[in-house]
């Protein structure tokens, strides 16, 4: 069985990762190889470590922080992360009303956006073109950021898009006026995109259909009118009630962008063969065991990390990178707020706020510790000659 609960610990437990990996390893993105070795190396000397002493010169207790693998679907490190940027939207983020908007997509399209992987980058910039349309039409500049989602509850491969809007912007006066985006309107525009997305990049050759669709439609007269039967259906657009400050959509985008596809607490049972993990069906709302092998569960998991360079949140409107200096002074006046001022959230703080202690206090005498040196550890490709080591538990000497 499991011993604690811990993603981690699942893909260590007798060698679940390394039995998959000797199986697998010629069709497996390097880019999930190198995902996994970060954390399974997380925490472990070979990254390196800061050491503290304790200020008292009759105590000569002395401590090691190692140095964490920062990768996304790290649980550790992507709490952290989590963490880090709620912090930062909250204190960037203008306090107006705000909209969740789910944007999702027949599953018959799922395949292909998983196949061609290149895809999903382009859909956030399509969630969000459809609501900039209409607030252009009103002369308005909203500020948005979409999160795009790979996964189900059950780490199906579901491609979707989770975009947040201030209801309301400035207009060409730096004014703040107030505008609401209703599904009907959106629903048309989304499904338009994706299908001229699919269509543009059929007709590029840059299209990799699966084989069932290929044998369907072999040319793109067949494909169009495919999508054009798919057009003619109901997609599902969630457009959320009004929020009366961005904390809510941050704080539930945060928990998806920064952290594994999977929550170490929804795992409920390992044994070195099967997986039992929970998850909410939205069908039945009913919680619910899900029950698989090891190797199902890994190629689940995996499927969801994204390629390299791939961002996982975007900005657009008055938040856009190129647009914030210029826009956000000017979205603070016009709704009164005054800009506040964002430090970085600093590891003993999260661990003081999170687990309720300071870390760099001493556990003898109370004193504070302070900084003594740091030791670097090996780099990525030096680790990545541990990947067994690491997988199967046994030492690293570096």
């Amino acid at each position: 069985m499991l011993p604690t609960g811990n993603l981690k610990h699942l893909l260590q437990y007798k060698g679940a990762w390394w039995n998959y990996y000797e199986k697998n390893k010629g069709s497996i993105r390097p880019v999930v190889i190198d995902n996994i070795i970060k954390m399974l190396s997380c925490g472990d000397h070979i990254r390196g470590f800061a050491s503290y002493a304790c200020s008292n010169p009759n105590c000569s207790h002395t401590k090691r922080v190692p140095f964490t693998c920062k990768s996304r679907f790290c649980p550790s490190c992507g709490k952290k992360a989590t963490s880090a940027w709620i912090k930062k939207q909250m204190d960037i983020l203008p306090k107006t009303s705000w909209q969740h908007i789910t944007f999702t997509m027949p599953n018959t399209l799922w395949e292909i956006f998983r196949i061609n992987r290149h895809l999903v980058n382009e859909l956030p910039r399509l969630a969000a073109k459809c609501v900039l349309s209409i607030a252009k039409n009103r002369n308005i500049l909203p500020g948005i950021f979409v999160a795009p989602h790979t996964f189900g509850r059950d780490l199906k491969w579901n491609p979707h898009m989770h975009l947040s809007t201030t209801i309301g912007g400035i207009d060409d006066k730096n004014q703040w006026k107030t505008i609401f985006f209703k599904k009907k309107s959106l629903r048309n525009a989304w499904k338009y995109k994706i299908i001229n997305l699919l269509r543009t990049h059929y007709k590029n050759n840059t299209l990799t259909l699966p084989q069932p669709l290929q044998q369907l439609y072999p040319d793109y007269s067949s494909f169009n009118k495919w999508l054009n039967s798919l057009y003619q259906k109901i997609w599902i657009i969630h457009c959320s009630k009004p929020s009366e400050n961005p904390y809510h959509n941050v704080n539930y985008l945060g928990r998806y962008i920064k952290r594994p596809p999977i929550a170490s607490s929804r795992l409920r049972h390992y044994d070195g063969t099967e997986v039992i993990f929970n998850f909410l069906n939205h069908k039945t709302a009913n919680h619910e065991n899900f029950h698989c092998s090891t190797e199902e569960f890994i190629e689940r998991f995996i499927q969801h990390i994204p390629e390299k360079y791939f961002r996982l949140i975007r900005y657009y409107g008055f938040l856009a990178n190129r647009n914030r200096k210029t826009y956000l002074p000017i979205v603070y006046a016009a709704i009164n707020q005054q800009p506040k001022e964002s430090f970085p959230l600093r590891f003993n703080h999260l661990m003081k706020r999170e687990l309720g202690f300071d870390p760099l206090i001493c556990i003898l005498c109370n004193s504070k510790l302070y900084f003594v040196s740091i030791s670097i550890g090996l780099n990525h490709q030096e680790i990545k000659k541990y990947h067994k080591n690491l997988a199967l538990m046994k030492p690293c000497s570096a």
